[in-house]
């Protein structure tokens, strides 16, 4: 919960790194594959802008069995309250175990970090539905995880921005914007589960949405076809050959041709969703399949930048899928006056940058300072985001 008090209690024993303070993001998104941590030094450079500075990265695979809990809350079914108790429980041991490998890794004790951000798993994703208000539902015990690492947790960052009328994701483009946003017109693309897209614009607000899907059909469908867990580097599906009637009918789901704001999930791009679209194509070739959900992927994105991103001059990659070439050889290809190129060009870690985002987060509900979303989510205005269990 949030203290009432004017002014955040600073733990005694959490003396800040030299000229700022030590925070963790943690990240675990609609891939399900693993757990992204990242110990960051953040502060205040002398012209107001955020510095942050990488002192550990640490990447934990999602256990089996946990994954599997997880996946099958994203739909209705039995004793929904206590097993999503107990698959949140089981992710913040994993959390935990991340938090304290990224303190030991970067040589600090955990009474010496401010405060760890924790996303949660999402597993429904309704705002603005059924009430008028609707929800955003990510699995996370922020008492839990903070008694097991003696660090203050901020967690729940999305309900704040769910209730003053906005979507609650993406909440990475604000972060964008405070790391990336000066100089040129930049859009930056994460290929996570789902694929989200930030747009920065010198002296502008920036825009962001969900694009499309992303690892999270192709994921699926490649292990469930080859029995491996994703397709490494895009190979398999530049084995395939295109199916042009397929991607069509992809390319004309309605949710792409909605306006932002709006955000998606696993809610619309499922398994079911998936086999609704390969009726009539019952005879394709799996991997002529993972060629064209590939496809869509980087078509997906191309037709989003080309909307709204009029004027990009370059689209910066982040997130598992930045290591799919295939997908970046769409992007290219239907970008070709972009350049294109990972955020490590940018100086971040691609895998670092969505548990980077929940640092930052972290930090700016450690200090209560309102962040703006109202041009990505439709929120009504600035907002603190996050509640804080103290350590």
């Amino acid at each position: 919960m949030i203290t009432p008090d004017p002014v955040i209690p600073q733990p005694a024993a959490a003396a800040p790194a030299a000229g700022g303070l030590l925070c963790i993001g943690l990240m675990s998104g609609t891939s399900m594959d693993g757990v992204d941590g990242v110990l960051a030094e953040c502060s205040v450079a002398a012209d107001g802008s955020p510095q942050l500075r990488q002192r550990a990265l640490v990447s934990l695979p999602m256990p089996e069995a946990l994954r599997e809990q997880l996946w099958a809350l994203n739909s209705p079914t039995d004793n929904e309250l206590h097993r999503a108790a107990l698959a949140a429980n089981g992710l913040m041991r994993l959390y935990a175990d991340c938090s304290l490998q990224l303190c030991r890794e970067a040589g600090v004790s955990p009474q010496q970090v401010a405060v760890q951000g924790a996303h949660g798993q999402t597993v429904r994703h309704r705002p603005g539905l059924f009430d008028g208000t609707g929800y955003s539902l990510q699995l996370v015990n922020g008492a839990l995880l903070a008694e097991l690492t003696g660090i203050a947790v901020a967690c729940d960052f999305r309900s704040r921005d769910v209730a003053a009328g906005g979507q609650g994701a993406p909440l990475v483009p604000a972060f964008h914007q405070a790391v990336w946003g000066v100089g040129q017109a930049l859009a930056v693309l994460n290929l996570g589960g789902i694929a989200n897209l930030s747009f920065l614009r010198p002296g502008q607000a920036p825009l962001g949405f969900d694009c499309g899907p992303a690892n999270a059909l192709l994921d699926w469908w490649c292990l469930r076809h080859t029995g491996q867990p994703y397709d490494a580097g895009g190979q398999w599906a530049a084995q395939g050959q295109l199916l042009p009637s397929l991607l069509q009918r992809l390319l004309a789901e309605p949710y792409l041709q909605q306006p932002p704001p709006k955000t998606t999930g696993r809610d619309l791009f499922n398994p079911d969703w998936l086999a609704q679209q390969l009726q009539g194509h019952a005879d394709a070739a799996p991997v002529d399949v993972q060629a064209t959900l590939t496809a869509y992927t980087g078509q997906a994105a191309v037709q989003a930048v080309q909307q709204h991103g009029v004027g990009t001059q370059r689209l910066l990659v982040c997130g598992g899928g930045v290591r799919n070439a295939t997908i970046l050889q769409h992007l290219r290809s239907g970008l070709p006056g972009v350049e294109v190129c990972s955020t490590a060009d940018h100086g971040m870690d691609p895998q670092a940058v969505e548990a980077m985002a929940f640092a930052w987060l972290a930090w700016n509900s450690w200090l209560r300072q309102p962040i703006d979303l109202s041009a990505v989510t439709g929120a009504a205005g600035p907002r603190v985001l996050g509640c804080i269990y103290p350590a």
